[in-house]
């Protein structure tokens, strides 16, 4: 965990917000002048805080509005084999997100596709075919509330020390 003062916290916050402004612009916008925050994104990038940029696309704009929920179970838990299942699942680019859950599955699998026709041959072909896998169940969305655009300035307000 990085120490975040309140000027670090509003340079996310803002860049969050617009990661394309100028640091003239964030500067004038967090409170501080154009050397100082230079600084600070510097170490604030040196330290992992600020990974790099890049667009928001809008999912549905190219066609990907199927999102679907998979859990997996594996047949083996061995450290071994979930390397082998986790080195499975960054080859398959439909596979948006991939988390290790604690409970009566192993991982749960947010996989966008056009529709359900190819989510199926994703679950058929890519994911039934990972390493160790036993078993799936399928969750499909019907409308997303809330995704991983919402905005982590949010979470920086209210996870202030």
């Amino acid at each position: 965990m990085v120490d975040l003062d309140e000027f670090d916290r509003k340079i996310i916050a803002a860049l969050v917000d617009d990661g394309r402004m100028t640091v003239t612009d964030l500067a004038s916008r967090v409170g501080l002048s154009k050397t100082p925050c230079q600084i600070r994104m510097r170490r604030l990038s040196e330290a992992g805080v600020i990974q790099g940029f890049s667009a928001i696309v809008d999912p549905a704009k190219l066609g990907l509005e199927h999102v679907a929920f998979a859990e997996v179970k594996l047949s083996d838990t061995r450290e071994q084999a979930l390397r082998e299942f986790n080195a499975g699942v960054l080859r398959i680019p439909e596979i948006e997100e991939c988390h290790m859950i604690a409970s009566s599955f192993d991982y749960l699998l947010k996989v966008r596709t056009t529709d359900i026709r190819r989510y199926r041959i994703v679950l058929g072909e890519k994911i039934s075919s990972l390493p160790h896998v036993a078993s799936t169940s399928t969750f499909v969305a019907m409308e997303t509330v809330k995704d991983q655009n919402y905005q982590a300035r949010n979470l920086l307000i209210r996870n202030r020390k």
